[in-house]
């Protein structure tokens, strides 16, 4: 797990988060009714960056990312891809296991600030 600046990634997290990309976590959560204004989210800082394969994960994990992947667009995915390009940090624990930001297909971000970005290798 690489331990980072927030200053340094800031900018990118704020993208992640303005394209909706919060991963598997989020594809639970139920939209808000219509009637409920949406509230502006301050995201927390990112304090650390934890990359996993997606092969990795458990069966009910990997279901769980499968279905946000088949909800998101292929803009999506080129905004998150841009968003961890744009932050070194990001970049660099990518490049610590081989990886890089075309790799990664979800980005989650907890509410202490782990950012977990899971990762499938392009074939």
């Amino acid at each position: 797990m690489h331990r980072i600046s927030t200053l340094t990634i800031g900018a990118a997290f704020a993208a992640l988060g303005a394209v909706g990309l919060q991963g598997p976590a989020a594809a639970q959560t139920p939209a808000p009714a219509p009637s409920e204004a949406p509230r502006p989210a301050t995201p927390p800082a990112i304090t650390s960056v934890n990359v996993v394969d997606l092969d990795e994960l458990p069966e009910e994990t990997k279901t769980q990312v499968n279905q946000a992947l088949a909800t998101r667009t292929a803009d999506d995915l080129q905004k998150l891809r841009a968003a961890v390009e744009a932050a070194p940090a990001i970049r660099s624990a990518l490049e610590a296991k081989g990886l890089s930001s075309r790799d990664v297909i979800v980005a989650q971000v907890s509410q202490t600030g782990a950012l977990t970005l899971v990762t499938k290798k392009s074939g």
